[in-house]
């Protein structure tokens, strides 16, 4: 399945995001900037901090976890890719002056680094339906996979919420059947974290060698 109307719908829905918006929490389509930090929080679990790392942001928005990982104290290495061009754009005024990071619009830029995070890019399924949406995310998966030596980590929203608040646009997904599919085919450690206050939860996939 080609995926190419997919990838323009939701690249045209978030270039609307950061135009009206900015480089704000908004922007990048969540409710609030609290609610962003707690995300990063979960999503850099899979890191070692004591470590300098290097790091995939897939969907990097407009390279806001590369704030929060400078003012955290990270040592760290950032390639960011980013559909939108104008996310993107706005990644390189904020921090393309950085040593240390690298924005692009091509998937191709990106290389195999110790850990690659997601934040969001599962979310805005539009009006595609639910069977489309997840070969399109496992597709994603397995390239996120493929790209991360020591681990990756994403977030999701769950079929868990509240019915009254849940929208057609949006895809939820079934914690248990993605945990269940990162445990069989990426690593025997993986952690699933629902425990951090709003209607999604994370996957941690911690990849190791047997020695």
């Amino acid at each position: 399945m080609q995926f190419n109307s997919i990838i323009d719908g939701v690249r045209q829905y978030y270039n609307e995001k950061i135009v009206t918006y900015g480089a704000t929490a908004k922007g990048v389509d969540w409710n609030s900037p609290q609610s962003q930090t707690l995300r990063f929080e979960q999503l850099l679990k899979i890191c070692d901090r004591n470590l300098v790392f290097s790091i995939n942001d897939y969907g990097c928005g407009y390279g806001a976890l590369v704030k929060y990982m400078t003012d955290g104290d990270y040592s760290f290495q950032y390639r960011g890719f980013e559909i939108s061009g104008k996310m993107c754009e706005t990644a390189r005024e904020l921090y393309g002056e950085l040593e240390q990071c690298c924005f692009f619009t091509d998937e191709a830029c990106l290389t195999v680094a110790d850990y690659t995070v997601a934040s969001g890019i599962f979310n805005i399924k539009l009006d595609r339906s639910y069977e489309e949406w997840e070969e399109y995310v496992l597709a994603i998966l397995e390239g996120i996979n493929h790209l991360s030596k020591k681990g990756f980590a994403f977030n999701m929203l769950t079929q868990y919420s509240d019915r009254e608040h849940m929208k057609d646009y949006l895809y939820y997904a079934d914690p248990c059947v993605v945990f269940d599919h990162c445990k069989r085919n990426y690593s025997k450690n993986v952690a699933l974290l629902h425990d951090y206050g709003l209607y999604e939860f994370t996957i941690l996939v911690k990849k190791y060698e047997i020695t």
